[in-house]
């Protein structure tokens, strides 16, 4: 028996068979999103983004640019808002395959990386993933440690024992609500979107008169003053698209349960800059009101709410970071290295393995921490430092697969695939990709001269950008001197 490939409107579904059923590439947990699945409007998709973009990390953007790129509090701000607006395009640009044939990010990349090649990028994506999860693991569990605490001095007295606890607390409620599926993750990001937003401007008001607005905004940067202002500009406009870059490669993991094109445009058009522009202001905000608060400038929100001097607000306050950082985590990075690590073996691993393969991951990579925690072992590797160094820069080489998608399904393809071909092996798409492979080996192997030979390191400062332009290019050419590209299977 024969699969197909059936037209709905704007969509297509994939009538499964034996044949696909029989294939080595194929699970039901990566097959498309049927039809009647698709039920994410426009507001459920800026409530992701909402939900998404209200975390820690967030949080502390502004007072990055200001200490590390050489940037004003207003500049700071203005590159946040720009940086978000630019990473539309691509988010918008590669949602639209995931909605228009409901594929996850890993069947997605076999178009333009092979059936096997399609592994090399989804590996780097969920790698960089775990590496996050792990991050806001470790500030989720600290925030049920400082709870915990607020209501019971037996628990403060545990310290790192408690935090490490309380990581683990935090790792099995995210596991639940992941292995739950989509529609748990839809209801815990539209929960949550609106009582974040609620927080995030109670928290304005409450450091209004603890603060002056406009003396924060006023700020000068702490560059020489006769640098120039867009070598500045430009080095955090390319950290600040970093921030999201995972994201803008495997938002077909969300596209694929959108409604319309049109929701997932106007979703994430409504959902993204505006949410992450404001709570980076908020950041910025309470940093500067942190000293008059408790003496000290802590630019961390869980430290600094951790020590005032009530245990009511503490409780509440946690409370409220743990599900911002659960909506956060759940969504952002757990999801694709789920999917990721499915396309490895699809018919070994399925979606609950492929949450807690995640989970485990993520665990090894916040080992060193939970050790030191613990007073097993003393290091001086920081959650901090990795969060601001490797795992920013790391994200910079994700740059050339968001060009190549795009340009693979826009102008190589043209927006037609073959779905049943994308779940065959020794199928129309090969197992190696070639053009997309050297496409994205070139700019790689470009960074890498970047970062040791000095006239050449503004590849490097400006890696997203130069990666994604360069990839791009590359495989279009490449692509266009290979065979005619492969087309969709249209049946009525």
């Amino acid at each position: 028996m024969t699969s197909k490939s059936v037209k709905q409107g704007e969509f297509y579904e994939l009538e499964v068979d034996t044949d696909l059923q029989q294939s080595s590439a194929y699970n039901d947990d990566l097959a498309p999103t049927k039809v009647k699945d698709r039920t994410w409007n426009k507001w459920n998709i800026a409530a992701l983004w909402v939900g998404m973009s209200i975390c820690v990390p967030t949080y502390t953007l502004g007072g990055v640019l200001t200490a590390y790129f050489g940037l004003s509090v207003m500049e700071a701000l203005f590159t946040i808002l720009i940086a978000n607006v630019i990473l539309l395009v691509p988010l918008t640009l590669n949602a639209y395959p995931g909605t228009k044939f409901g594929i996850p990010f890993p069947i997605l990349l076999r178009s333009s990386f092979g059936m096997v090649g399609s592994n090399i990028p989804c590996l780097i994506r969920g790698f960089v993933a775990c590496g996050w999860f792990g991050i806001q693991t470790m500030f989720g569990g600290l925030a049920i440690h400082l709870f915990l605490s607020a209501i019971s001095s037996g628990w403060a007295s545990l310290g790192g024992v408690g935090e490490v606890i309380g990581f683990f607390l935090f790792w099995a409620i995210q596991m639940v609500v992941v292995i739950r599926g989509a529609e748990s993750i839809k209801w815990l990001e539209t929960l949550s979107a609106p009582l974040l937003l609620i927080v995030g401007v109670g928290l304005m008001f409450w450091a209004s008169d603890k603060v002056s607005f406009t003396e924060v905004l006023a700020i000068p940067a702490n560059r020489p003053e006769d640098a120039n202002f867009w070598g500045y500009f430009f080095g955090g406009l390319t950290a600040m698209v970093g921030f999201w870059a995972t994201l803008s490669l495997n938002i077909p993991d969300f596209s694929r349960y959108a409604k319309s094109q049109k929701d997932q445009i106007i979703g994430q058009i409504i959902g993204l800059p505006a949410t992450m522009f404001f709570f980076a202001a908020l950041g910025v905000v309470l940093t500067a009101a942190s000293t008059s608060l408790v003496g000290e400038t802590i630019s961390d929100p869980i430290s600094l709410i951790g020590k005032i001097d009530s245990p009511f607000w503490v409780a509440i306050a946690m409370v409220l970071i743990v599900i911002a950082t659960i909506s956060t985590n759940t969504a952002a990075n757990i999801v694709s290295p789920t999917n990721d690590f499915q396309n490895i073996a699809p018919k070994l691993i399925n979606h609950t393995r492929g949450v807690l393969l995640t989970g485990i991951v993520g665990i090894i990579l916040m080992g060193w921490e939970l050790l030191k925690k613990m007073s097993w072992i003393e290091s001086d590797v920081s959650v901090e430092s990795m969060y601001s160094n490797w795992l920013l820069g790391y994200s910079s080489l994700l740059g050339p697969i968001a060009g190549i998608m795009i340009v693979d399904y826009f102008l190589i393809k043209r927006q037609h695939l073959d779905l049943v071909a994308l779940y065959k092996e020794n199928s129309l798409y090969p197992a190696f990709n070639h053009a997309g492979l050297i496409a994205f080996a070139a700019p790689v192997v470009l960074t890498l001269i970047a970062l040791n030979v000095s006239s050449f390191s503004w590849f490097y400062s400006y890696g997203w950008f130069t990666g994604a332009f360069t990839g791009a290019i590359l495989y279009y050419l490449l692509a266009k001197s290979q065979a005619d590209p492969v087309s969709e299977t249209e049946t009525a």
